[in-house]
C-alpha cells in the first residue's frame, strides 16, 4: 500500500496483506462514502422540511393504499397490513370508519469485501461503522419507525453485533420535521463481512393515504481504529 494511501486513511500500524490489489481498493474508495444504494428513494432532503400531508374531504377512489410511492431500486421491500385496532372504542358506539395501518420495510445487505475492505482490516483494525437515518416526524401513530442493523459473519447468518431502535412519538404537540437516528459500531470483534440494514416505516389509510417518509439512510466505514 502506498504511503499516500496510508496517510489519507490513517491506517499506520496495521499489517497489510501482500496479495491485496491496492489499485482496486483505491478505486473502490471504501472509506467515508455511503455503502447503501439509493438512500433517498422519495427524492427528499433532510435539509428541507418534509412536505405537509394533503388532506382530502372526500374518500379516495379505488382500493386502499398501503405502500408509498417512490423509486425503491436497490432495496428489498415488504408491506405488512395490520389488522384494525378497535381498542378504546366504547361498546355500542357507531363507527363510520377506522384507520388501517401498514408497515413498509426496506432492507439491504452490504458486502464489505466487495466494497473494497479486506479481512485483516475488518478483523484487526476494526474500523468504525457509522449508521445514519432520517425519518419523518408525523401524527400518523405513536410508533412509526423501527431500525434494525446487524453486523454479520461470512455465512450471513452469524450475528456479531446488532443495534435496534424503536422510538415512541409524542403526539401531544404537532411537529413535522426530520428526526435523526444514528449509531456507531466499534470494538465489535473479528469476523464481520456483511452489514444488514433494515428499517420499517408505518403508514395510515383513512379516506386518504398518509405515509411516513425517510431520507439520507447511510452506512459509512471510517478509517478510525476502534477498541473493545
Amino acid at each position: 500500500m502506498s504511503a499516500a494511501c496510508q496517510d489519507e486513511w490513517d491506517l499506520q500500524g496495521l499489517p497489510m496483506p501482500q496479495s491485496l490489489d491496492w489499485k482496486s481498493v483505491d478505486e473502490a474508495k471504501p472509506f467515508g462514502r455511503n455503502l447503501l444504494k439509493n438512500p433517498t428513494p422519495h427524492g427528499l432532503s433532510k435539509d428541507i422540511a418534509p412536505p405537509e400531508p394533503e388532506l382530502s374531504e372526500v374518500p379516495m377512489d379505488g382500493p386502499p393504499i398501503f405502500q408509498p410511492e417512490g423509486d425503491f431500486s436497490g432495496w428489498t421491500t415488504n408491506t405488512e397490513v395490520l389488522p384494525y385496532d378497535s381498542s378504546g372504542i366504547p361498546q355500542g358506539a357507531v363507527i363510520c370508519a377506522l384507520p388501517q395501518y401498514s408497515w413498509f420495510s426496506l432492507e439491504q445487505t452490504v458486502d464489505l469485501k466487495a466494497e473494497g475492505l479486506w479481512e485483516e482490516l475488518l478483523d484487526d483494525f476494526q474500523p468504525e461503522i457509522v449508521i445514519h437515518d432520517w425519518y419523518e416526524e408525523s401524527q400518523v401513530h405513536q410508533s412509526i419507525y423501527q431500525l434494525h442493523v446487524k453486523l454479520l459473519g461470512a455465512d450471513q447468518s452469524t450475528v456479531i453485533s446488532e443495534h435496534s431502535v424503536n422510538p415512541t412519538e409524542d403526539l401531544s404537540t404537532y411537529s413535522h420535521t426530520w428526526k435523526e437516528v444514528s449509531h456507531v459500531f466499534s470494538g465489535y470483534g473479528p469476523g464481520v463481512r456483511y452489514i444488514h440494514f433494515l428499517h420499517k416505516l408505518k403508514n395510515k389509510f383513512m379516506m386518504s393515504f398518509f405515509p411516513t417518509m425517510f431520507t439520507g439512510s447511510s452506512v459509512v466505514v471510517n478509517p478510525i481504529k476502534t477498541s473493545s
